[in-house]
């Protein structure tokens, strides 16, 4: 077990497969830099509890995935494929668990894409970038301000000047 402190103080005690799904947590490990308890001076409890939550269901997938590819070499090639199925099935769930994961409001998406970023957990920045880039897409420049509360400090003149040299931006 490895124990997470999160930027407030909180203290979660997880598996080490399940801190490993960071890559700077993984390398502390590995180097030998880290005994049981690791200070996330970025990420508050809040947030660290929603990428745990994460980590975890990916561990589990690929830990069953494992078993399954094992019990489906010890009963040969030929044989039943209820492995192969709840690998299928797993992949499928997983999909749908991620789309539902993701459906946070704008702070928490902001909030785990720092996290996510912070912790070199490459497919849970992948996610969370994609659905930030989902909210942007088919929106004008004024809706995106809008959306996420961008302040306009472009002069008219200035506007109207960056809108001449990059007219495909504004399409």
């Amino acid at each position: 077990m490895i124990t997470l402190t999160s930027s407030d103080g909180v203290q979660f005690d997880v598996r080490e497969a399940v801190a490993k799904e960071s890559q700077i947590i993984r390398d502390m490990i590995q180097d030998d830099c880290v005994i049981t308890n690791i200070p996330l001076a970025n990420v508050n409890h809040k947030i660290l509890s929603i990428v745990l939550e994460y980590c975890q269901m990916h561990v589990d997938k690929t830990e069953m995935e494992v078993n399954a590819s094992k019990h489906q070499t010890t009963t040969g090639e030929g044989s039943s494929s209820v492995p192969v199925a709840l690998k299928v099935s797993s992949n499928k769930n997983l999909n749908d668990w991620d789309k539902e994961f993701i459906n946070v409001d704008l702070d928490t998406l902001y909030d785990l894409i720092l996290a996510a970023n912070y912790l070199n957990i490459s497919g849970l920045l992948n996610l969370t970038t994609q659905a930030a880039a989902d909210i942007i897409k088919g929106k004008t420049t004024e809706e995106i301000r809008a959306t996420f509360n961008i302040k306009n400090d472009f002069t008219p003149e200035e506007e109207a000047a960056i809108r001449k040299e990059n007219p495909w931006a504004f399409e």
